[in-house]
């Protein structure tokens, strides 16, 4: 399949893959509970007209296996992704992922003066829930998608959102001080070894190698704890890696022990959607803006939504008019010191 599509467009494509069976190694699941493997195909295409022949190409391939085409994802002018399945009898084969990012790659606005306010957002929990992404993804901003590490599609989710242009954060599952919380099937707790650290978080990074920084995913009990992010920094550190303290807790120490092991770090300001409502949701994106621009602030604010409905109807209405007033819409890399 690779060889059709260079044949189809030579080197006007970028193609990546991720084979079946190195997909499943990357996963949390059990064998005997997870689907077969399948391989997954990403190309990138500089031209909307190079879509049909790359089409074309895969089709007569997958005829010429056995293979039969179902469609899942039609482009839009909008969106930029075509998604489609091949299929050998009912079982899934191959999933081939083709982007034209085109003019609605993200990207930020430029600012008005050099010391405009900046705004960051990040939209995590990615990795459960394919149709939320692919709503994230149709909105043509810079935001900050934070991925959770080993579900069925973490590692396809963080693929894509790096091809349109998007920042990718491993969300690292972290212990909670509260007991109604879902934990994660594998997390960070209290107590582990600084080795015991440093595998586990590994091996998530295996699924979610776009990776570039860290926020962490609940956390109120182990972000508090000096000795498991005295364990969590200089991993960080040693990859290069900066780390955004989600704050789920008033008493997290997570900013500063980065801080003091060296690893470039920010904080979040404002929780966008504790309320999953599109009224408050607004009402929290005003205080972002608010806090952007206090002049006796740092000059900036950092956000973290989830691709919630409501969430994403809010910010496709309040976006649009935030470089009008001044703010300029970063990724959150540019507010970590």
């Amino acid at each position: 399949m690779v060889f059709a599509v260079r044949k189809a467009v030579g080197r006007d494509a970028e193609i990546g893959m991720r084979p079946g069976a190195a997909s499943r190694s990357q996963g949390a699941a059990p064998a005997k509970s997870s689907t077969p493997p399948v391989d997954q195909l990403y190309i990138t295409l500089r031209d909307s007209a190079q879509l049909a022949a790359v089409e074309r190409a895969l089709d007569r391939v997958a005829v010429s296996h056995g293979l039969r085409r179902q469609d899942v994802l039609p482009a839009t002018p909008t969106h930029g992704l075509t998604r489609f399945h091949f299929r050998s009898g009912e079982r899934r084969t191959h999933a081939i992922h083709i982007f034209v990012p085109g003019a609605r790659r993200p990207s930020a606005a430029p600012a008005q003066t050099p010391g405009a306010p900046r705004l960051a957002i990040i939209i995590d929990d990615l990795g459960y829930d394919r149709a939320a992404a692919e709503a994230l993804f149709a909105l043509p901003y810079p935001f900050t998608v934070s991925v959770l590490p080993n579900l069925p599609i973490s590692a396809e989710l963080a693929e894509e959102a790096q091809r349109f242009g998007y920042k990718v954060m491993l969300h690292l599952p972290m212990e909670s001080a509260n007991g109604d919380a879902k934990p994660e099937a594998v997390e960070l707790l209290v107590g582990m070894s600084p080795e015991d650290v440093a595998r586990i978080v590994s091996r998530m990074l295996e699924s979610v190698p776009q990776a570039s920084g860290v926020n962490n995913h609940q956390g109120s009990r182990a972000t508090t704890d000096a000795a498991l992010m005295a364990a969590v920094m200089p991993f960080l550190r040693e990859r290069e890696m900066f780390f955004i303290d989600s704050r789920t807790t008033p008493r997290s120490i997570a900013y500063s022990a980065a801080r003091h092991a060296g690893v470039p770090a920010a904080y979040r300001t404002v929780f966008l959607d504790d309320t999953e409502t599109r009224e408050a949701t607004l009402q929290q994106l005003a205080q972002a803006e608010r806090l952007a621009r206090d002049p006796a602030g740092a000059g900036w604010a950092i956000a973290i939504g989830h691709p919630h409905p409501t969430t994403l109807e809010a910010l496709a209405e309040f976006l649009p008019g935030l470089h009008a007033r001044g703010i300029r819409l970063v990724f959150v890399s540019e507010l970590v010191r």
